[in-house]
């Protein structure tokens, strides 16, 4: 059936609306300037040989490389077992569990940053220890419902039934059985996660701050002294995106052929 036509100006708006914002940001980290012209007045790869010289920029990418993926490493060793331990075993208790997840949504940044920081200033605990307890309760909802909704898909009950009646273990049944059926979810609900918290800024500016300086932080800081490297940065985030997009998909595949 042929499609009207409405719907390929549809499609097309849609994309032009999401493509042409991060094009002019490509273009302007590459140009010398850009002012009165339609097009960048010239190109040049200066401001990323600034941005990869400097070691306060390759500094804050590495810490918040380790405070985004240390914390969604450590939600999926957590979360996951219990989201299936709760599917399984409890699921009277799904409707108090998804009530509960869903109340992080009603919690401000700026006001849980504020919380935060009144309840451990004087605790001598590490406000970066803190921040990634934050960033743990922050990414709750994308990590349980995509685990739910994997489980629900590959009816993990009788998998699990069907592997205990051949003699296999709870334990070994979940990891040999269960993790590899919900793998295509589980790096999904990772990669979302990892992203959201890789670009997040209120709550990293507010409880660490320039102590320990952050890729957000460190964007922020350039954004008032020059747009090219602002953008530059951007670039490099979409980037860094883009391939763990890649290595997931290839990842889950692999492990659909497998299986």
């Amino acid at each position: 059936m042929k499609k009207p036509f409405y719907h390929y100006i549809t499609i097309t708006i849609v994309l032009l609306y999401l493509l042409v914002p991060l094009l002019g940001t490509f273009l302007y980290s590459f140009a010398t300037s850009w002012h009165k012209t339609i097009l960048p007045e010239g190109l040049t790869f200066k401001w990323y040989l600034d941005l990869f010289g400097d070691v306060r920029f390759l500094s804050s990418l590495g810490r918040s490389l380790i405070m985004s993926l240390g914390s969604t490493i450590i939600t999926l060793v957590i979360m996951v077992p219990a989201i299936f331990s709760i599917v399984l075993y409890a699921p009277k208790l799904e409707k108090l569990i998804q009530s509960l997840i869903v109340m992080t949504y009603a919690m401000p940044g700026i006001i849980l940053a504020v919380g935060l920081i009144r309840a451990y200033t004087n605790s001598g605990i590490s406000m970066v220890v803190v921040t990634m307890g934050a960033y743990f309760v922050g990414i709750l909802p994308y990590m349980y419902q995509g685990t739910r909704n994997s489980l629900r898909n590959i009816h993990a009950e009788s998998l699990m039934e069907a592997a205990e009646m051949l003699g296999a273990s709870r334990l070994i049944a979940f990891l040999k059985v269960i993790i590899p059926n919900i793998m295509s979810g589980i790096l999904v609900s990772a990669l979302l996660s990892f992203s959201i918290l890789f670009g997040e800024f209120v709550l990293v500016n507010l409880l660490v701050g320039g102590s320990f300086e952050t890729v957000q932080v460190y964007l922020y800081q350039k954004l008032n002294q020059s747009g090219h490297i602002a953008s530059a940065i951007v670039v490099c985030y979409f980037v860094l995106i883009c391939i763990l997009s890649a290595i997931m998909v290839k990842v889950t595949r692999t492990k659909k052929e497998t299986v």
